[in-house]
């Protein structure tokens, strides 16, 4: 790779959160969520594309998502080149012209490799290694995408079709095949020249935007408009949202990879999963000797192949005499369902959806820039919150119209601003705020601070706040 210039990885991390519903969610989809391992899926494809061949990432998110991508990649100790923000998802088309706009107008023929953030590739090493593969390639002009080897007749995913060899390791892509039924994915199975379609891809920016440009012009020419007015916002770069509304919705294979003439594929043969379903968490999760895999607080008594997750402290989850099931246990909202049909997920949070339940999109903990919150207990005029604020975090400059509060520090040290009074409390200190105050709490120190909120009057909305100065510009 010495010879060949660094590659910059572009990490795709939207997404609507509904098919590992109820633990991944539109407010705090997949990708930000510790599903695997100690580290979140965006976290592990984060690190998976850094090191001396990989220049620093550049993020797309949405405008929910940026604090969580921000705070995510400065765990990791990586710090981004930069994170645009779409003011809508548009799905991977539009993200992905602009991130090749962004870096074209620094080095029209920098090297970009299209990562989405919620896939899980364990063998790190065997991955960077297909990458560098393809990195030749993409240099002199090609389109580089990857086939994972299959592992079994899935349906669920798109297929490759590979063509004769064009340089070491790098095949012709001769076409992309739909999602299959059972019959042709048995058949695509059993054909060596089939692989499994991974989503991933590696180009040459100037590369991209011709192929945009050949293929779908309306897309390339209105992602431009947008990125032309787009501004920096807190060190984001948000890209402008009227013009952004105009963009067409596509994903990057129906509005240009299907049609391109350069697109070749270098095969993976590493373990991929696109963990689009329970079953594909279970099938990657460690499994007993009778094919049942387990977390948190659960306990599995003669059961056959089955996934319990218990995501709560709380919520002890006990399965008897279970066989291809998955249960999924939060504070909130519970799933039971066979494994294999667990695909079907995302009609539930439609249902759900369509009755007005909170549970279709909200997490029971909501995460904001300065920390999260969670409430303990909401009812008729009252209700109770924990809330977590990182150190050197500020929440904003507010007042309520229909409610007092008061505050309990149970961890580190508040400054609590009330009015003209600026007291710091300390762990068992309390301080109320009467209805009107313009108040703020702020975590001075360099340890997390956690504090109980008791919320009292006639509506306890999180639209009830008038900001007068806020460190996120959301004033």
């Amino acid at each position: 790779m010495s010879d060949l210039p660094l590659i910059t990885p572009v990490l795709l991390c939207g997404g609507s959160g509904t098919r590992l519903w109820p633990l991944s969610r539109k407010s705090y989809p997949k990708q930000f969520v510790q599903l695997l391992g100690e580290e979140s899926l965006f976290q592990e494809a984060a690190r998976r594309v850094s090191g001396e061949n990989f220049s620093a990432p550049l993020a797309v998110t949405g405008d929910g998502f940026r604090f969580i991508v921000a705070e995510q990649l400065d765990q990791c100790g990586l710090r981004p080149s930069a994170i645009l923000i779409e003011p809508e998802g548009r799905n991977t088309a539009p993200a992905a012209a602009a991130a090749a706009l962004h870096l074209a107008a620094q080095d029209p023929q920098a090297l970009m490799l299209l990562v989405p953030a919620d896939h899980a590739i364990p063998d790190v090493k065997s991955f960077q290694a297909a990458v560098f593969n393809g990195a030749q390639a993409a240099v002199e002009g090609q389109i580089v995408t990857f086939g994972v080897k299959p592992t079994r007749p899935e349906t669920g995913y798109g297929w490759l079709e590979t063509g004769p060899e064009m340089l070491l390791g790098v095949n012709v892509l001769e076409r992309f095949v739909e999602k299959p039924d059972v019959a042709e994915a048995e058949a695509l199975f059993a054909d060596d020249r089939y692989l499994w379609n991974a989503g991933l891809f590696l180009t040459r920016a100037d590369n991209l935007l011709a192929a945009f440009e050949d293929y779908a012009p309306d897309i390339l020419s209105d992602t431009r408009a947008a990125m032309k007015a787009a501004e920096l916002d807190l060190g984001f770069l948000r890209i402008n949202a009227p013009l952004w509304g105009k963009v067409r919705a596509e994903s990057i294979d129906y509005a240009v990879m299907e049609h391109a003439q350069n697109v070749s594929v270098v095969r993976f043969n590493g373990e991929w999963s696109d963990l689009g379903s329970w079953e594909a968490v279970w099938q990657e999760s460690h499994r007993d000797s009778q094919g049942n895999a387990t977390s948190g607080l659960s306990t599995i008594i003669d059961c056959e192949d089955t996934l319990l997750r218990s995501e709560s402290d709380e919520i002890e989850l006990v399965g008897i005499g279970l066989k291809n099931v998955v249960a999924i246990a939060m504070r909130d909202a519970v799933l039971v369902a066979d494994l294999a049909d667990s695909q079907n997920v995302r009609r539930a949070v439609d249902v759900l959806k369509a009755r007005g339940a909170k549970q279709a999109v909200q997490l029971p903990v909501d995460h904001r820039p300065w920390g999260w919150f969670e409430t303990l207990i909401l009812a008729e005029r009252f209700q109770v919150k924990r809330i977590h604020v990182h150190p050197g975090a500020s929440l904003s400059m507010q007042s309520h119209v229909h409610r007092s509060e008061h505050w309990i520090v149970v961890a580190g040290t508040a400054k609590a601003t009330v009015d003209d009074e600026v007291r710091l409390l300390t762990e068992n200190q309390s301080v109320y705020i009467p209805l009107g105050a313009v108040h703020r709490m702020e975590n001075p120190g360099k340890v997390p601070m956690v504090l109980i909120e008791v919320q009292t009057g006639t509506y306890l909305g999180e639209d009830d706040i008038i900001r007068y100065e806020d460190i996120y510009s959301r004033t």
